[in-house]
């Protein structure tokens, strides 16, 4: 929604996806920790990836000791480009990484977490079972929205768009 008002949005999961691609370091890093079997055709295999990262913590902890500063540093770049009153970065773990000490605002998306699991499940094509590995890596919902400086409800009971608009109207006056 953002986007629509003009507000360039830094998506950090598609950055990440792009940058295991593309970037040859981190490629050859994942290598190194997964085998050259992790990449099919050049590309990434990432239900392969997820299915050996979320079921054994300390290789997920490998994988993002290598990729979240790469994204970060590519973040950073993309963010020193922006030329606007503001710009958003978008990420699931910005508590959990750290990152969120180098933003000016934190602003929290609230959704129940069955709600987001069936929108998970629904967006990505994945199991139930595949979704809840996920959250289980992720800090407790509350405790995050506790954190933020804003809290948008996308719960299906509050009108997303008059939150949306509200927000980018104090954006523009900070």
């Amino acid at each position: 929604m953002f986007k629509t008002l003009g507000i360039p949005v830094f998506f950090a999961d598609a950055a990440a996806k792009y940058l295991m691609d593309t970037d040859e370091k981190l490629i050859s890093n994942i290598k190194a920790i997964f085998g050259d079997s992790i990449y099919k055709n050049n590309h990434l295999d990432r239900p392969a990836l997820s299915s050996i990262v979320f079921k054994q913590p300390e290789l997920l902890q490998k994988l993002n000791d290598i990729v979240h500063p790469a994204t970060i540093a590519y973040g950073n770049r993309w963010m020193a480009s922006q030329n606007t009153p503001y710009a958003l970065k978008e990420a699931a773990i910005f508590f959990e990484s750290g990152t969120y000490k180098d933003m000016d605002v934190m602003i929290g998306v609230y959704a129940p977490q069955e709600l987001r699991i069936r929108r998970a499940m629904k967006r990505d094509g994945a199991t139930r079972e595949k979704i809840e590995a996920r959250i289980a890596q992720q800090m407790n919902e509350d405790e995050k929205m506790a954190k933020c400086n804003y809290v948008i409800y996308n719960d299906g009971e509050h009108a997303v768009i008059p939150q949306v608009e509200q927000l980018h109207e104090q954006l523009l006056s900070v």
